[in-house]
């Protein structure tokens, strides 16, 4: 193999690696439009949202929590839409901004026009789950 046959292939692999992740979350999750996260919560929708990153450490550990915990919970689809932000696209437009959402790897759960919690940057599984089951509570 030549080297710069190496060297692409390589870098093909990596750039996969680095995205598995997202695609996998992508499953089940709406990726954030404008206007998106307010129409489900004017139809009275209870909103789960992801403020996330591909490249971040911590947001794939989220993922991971969170997609566990979905699928030993279908209840949690059944009562909530799942929308993930993208940092790197939506970092300082308003609906981070709005809701003063200081880094990627920030969850929030939303009913109508209350913030009923937030994490930010935690991994525990206990944690996210009391998240996941506030907005399962409000959904009800």
């Amino acid at each position: 193999m030549n080297r710069r046959r190496f060297l692409v292939t390589t870098a093909g692999a990596a750039l996969t690696a680095t995205l598995l992740p997202a695609t996998a979350f992508a499953n089940g999750m709406v990726d954030y439009s404008p206007g998106l996260i307010q129409k489900h919560l004017a139809a009275g929708k209870t909103v789960f949202v992801d403020y996330a990153a591909s490249w971040c450490s911590t947001c794939a550990r989220q993922e991971r929590v969170i997609s566990a915990l979905r699928q030993a919970n279908p209840e949690y689809d059944r009562t909530m839409v799942f929308v993930r932000v993208d940092w790197d696209a939506y970092g300082g437009h308003e609906v981070t901004t709005s809701r003063k959402i200081p880094r990627r790897s920030t969850l929030l759960v939303l009913k109508g026009d209350q913030e009923l919690g937030r994490i930010v940057a935690g991994t525990s599984e206990q944690q996210i789950k009391a998240l996941l089951d506030t907005g399962l509570q409000a959904g009800s």
